[in-house]
Parts: structure tokens; C-alpha cells; sequence
């Protein structure tokens, strides 16, 4: 199991996606579907969770990569790309963002 740690070269990318408690559970059936047939397989994917919040509004997504460059190329995929137009249909908003672990605890 991956650990969250400081010392590493990783790339974190944390991407949050503001959903409607009808739309909730859709958009987290295609994210595990995403990640069991695509992007976990791709090189330099580590680990990643998916977060939802109690209201259902709030999906929150932790991945690491070994490098932003491996990032970068899952997301260009045809098959990436076509999956993510069809999750941004469905939520209001998303947003990646690439970030460094400052402090584990």
C-alpha cells in the first residue's frame, strides 16, 4: 500500500470535482471505472483515492504519479479524453491541481 510521505519525487495531482447529490454516485462510477481500466495501467501511476463529501456535492481525487510528465499523458489519451468529456458533462465544476507534500502527519 502506498504511503503519503515528503521524501518522495513524486507528482501529486489533487483534482476536485463539484457535483449534485443526483449526479454524485454517476460520477464516481465512471471515476472507478477510469481508474480499474485506464489510468491505473498507465506508466508512471502510483496510487490514487477518491473523497466524497457527506452532502454528496464534493468529490475530492489524490493521485500520485512518478512524474507530471506520466500525468500529462493519461490525460491526452484518446480513450482519457473521451472518458473526461463525458465526467465534465455531469459535474459543475472540476479543477486539478499539481502539488508537492509539504508535511505528513
Amino acid at each position: 500500500m502506498p504511503t503519503i510521505a515528503t521524501d518522495t519525487n513524486c507528482q501529486t495531482v489533487l483534482t476536485t470535482f463539484e457535483v449534485t447529490p443526483g449526479t454524485c454516485e454517476d460520477v464516481l462510477d465512471a471515476l472507478k471505472s477510469a481508474y480499474a481500466e485506464v489510468i491505473s495501467r498507465q506508466p508512471g501511476f502510483i496510487a490514487a483515492a477518491l473523497h466524497v463529501n457527506d452532502a454528496q456535492t464534493r468529490i475530492a481525487n489524490y493521485s500520485q504519479w512518478t512524474k507530471r510528465e506520466d500525468f500529462q499523458a493519461m490525460l491526452r489519451t484518446k480513450e482519457m479524453r473521451e472518458r473526461n468529456r463525458a465526467i465534465h458533462a455531469e459535474v459543475k465544476s472540476f479543477e486539478p491541481v499539481m502539488m508537492d507534500v509539504a508535511a505528513v502527519f
